[in-house]
């Protein structure tokens, strides 16, 4: 079968697309047809070897797939990795069966996506009626969906940050009151004159580095950042006496830690999926290309020159 395999570490040209011998289900395994692909920053980072959790090599890269089992179910899953191949065999619990109404694409978008942007605003955030709330990569596949769930949750003023004006267009249909260039040189004054002159009350977090520190700035008193992500690879410091004169809460979320809660994932999806199933929530997908070119989407997607969900179609020539 063919597959994206990483023999060293390093960048996107460590992405080499190889033949691999088919993949076998062991006793308590399926073996399902893979149809997606999602691709995350943090497949970005397993490159490199720097995400949270350590890697082997060789591996096969890819957290999560949409496909079609040996007897016609239609199913997505969730791996610590593997996905990046045209077969894989694995656990049937961390199968779930895909709604009637949602289709391939979608579904591969909801999953480490429509999770995290879920558990990070009921779960992390713990998101109250009409409080206010930042978004930064906002275009992105997470970002996207939670400004949609946010409003859905009863957030009030909404504001969504990105780096370009095709992206902040995106933002504003995707129901965003405000949105802001992510490169601004003031992002802390940017956020507070866009909430009407008032610190905001939440903030979700994925690029780290100058952004973090000018964004926590901007959070009122009893107010939450949430940190998701280092897109731009540069990690922060927080200090116990700048937390304790502002009355901030800084959090981290990994989704890794929420598969220790099984029932909690099942909710999750479930909530996600059938809020795409009836319309409420848009996935905004940035294109689906062939798993010959994952090493392209990489350097895209760490330029910044991505919209939405990347997808990866094990099929295509």
């Amino acid at each position: 079968m063919q597959a994206i395999q990483i023999r060293e570490f390093g960048g996107p040209e460590a992405l080499e697309r190889v033949d691999l011998p088919e993949s076998v289900a062991e006793p308590g395994e399926t073996l399902v047809e893979v149809v997606r692909v999602g691709v995350n920053f943090a497949d970005t980072h397993a490159t490199h070897d720097r995400y949270l959790a350590r890697q082997e090599l060789p591996l096969v890269p890819g957290l999560e797939f949409t496909g079609v089992t040996a007897d016609g179910r239609r199913v997505a899953g969730l791996v610590p990795n593997g996905a990046y191949a045209q077969s894989i065999a694995v656990d049937e619990d961390r199968l779930v069966p895909i709604p009637d109404g949602v289709d391939d694409d979608t579904a591969a978008a909801l999953l480490v996506q429509g999770l995290t942007a879920d558990a990070i605003l009921r779960i992390s955030a713990n998101l109250r009626q009409g409080e206010s709330v930042v978004v930064n990569a906002a275009a992105g596949g997470t970002g996207s969906l939670c400004l949609q769930l946010a409003r859905q949750m009863g957030a009030g003023r909404v504001i969504g940050l990105a780096s370009s004006d095709e992206k902040r267009e995106l933002v504003e249909r995707l129901g965003a009151d405000v949105a802001l260039d992510s490169r601004a040189d003031d992002l802390t004054g940017s956020v507070i004159e866009a909430n009407d002159g008032r610190p905001v009350d939440v903030v979700l977090e994925m690029a780290g580095g100058k952004a973090f520190d000018q964004l926590l700035d901007a959070v009122a008193p009893f107010g939450r950042l949430v940190t998701f992500g280092i897109a731009s690879g540069e990690p922060n410091t927080v200090r116990t006496q700048d937390l304790m004169r502002t009355s901030r809460t800084v959090s981290g979320f990994w989704i890794n830690h929420l598969f220790e809660h099984p029932e909690m994932v099942r909710e999750g999806l479930e909530r996600v999926m059938s809020a795409a199933s009836s319309g409420e929530l848009e996935t905004v997908i940035g294109g689906v290309r062939p798993l010959s070119e994952a090493r392209q989407v990489h350097e895209e997607m760490a330029s910044r020159r991505t919209v939405g969900k990347m997808l990866l179609d094990p099929k295509a020539s």
